[in-house]
């Protein structure tokens, strides 16, 4: 007795379903890329209108209000500053740096770090906040 099926098995299959998977992925690792924060030292800008851009190309200095005073969010102690300034600029004074401080900090801080960074040579400045 031999049994006849009207239904034949599907030999060709589709990767409709397959690529909206992929592109969903695509979508959802994009989205959560983009909240990946710059560094890992907690701190809290001040609040500004207008706001400068960051390049990988400027110096970086983090004042936390601890009093801990970062570089590349690499911990300098305050007498070693100057020192890690010299060697992080390569004698190319014409970089930007970026005072990262806290709010609470004082501002006695921010500018002892200043003044260390212009006897090192560095002259430009920015003082970086977030937008409100």
């Amino acid at each position: 007795m031999k049994f006849e099926t009207r239904n034949k098995p599907l030999t060709i299959f589709t990767f409709a379903s397959l690529t909206d998977i992929v592109l969903l992925l695509l979508i959802f690792f994009l989205l959560t890329s983009s909240f990946i924060t710059q560094s890992g030292i907690r701190i809290q800008l001040p609040k500004a209108e207008t706001r400068e851009q960051i390049s990988d190309r400027n110096i970086i200095i983090t004042l936390t209000s601890n009093g801990e005073i970062y570089v590349f969010n690499e911990k300098v102690k305050k007498e070693d500053l100057s020192a890690k300034l010299t060697e992080v600029s390569k004698k190319q004074t014409d970089k930007l740096v970026v005072l990262r401080a806290d709010k609470n900090v004082a501002i006695q801080e921010v500018i002892d770090v200043m003044d260390i960074a212009r006897a090192t040579g560095l002259t430009r400045f920015v003082v970086a906040t977030q937008l409100r």
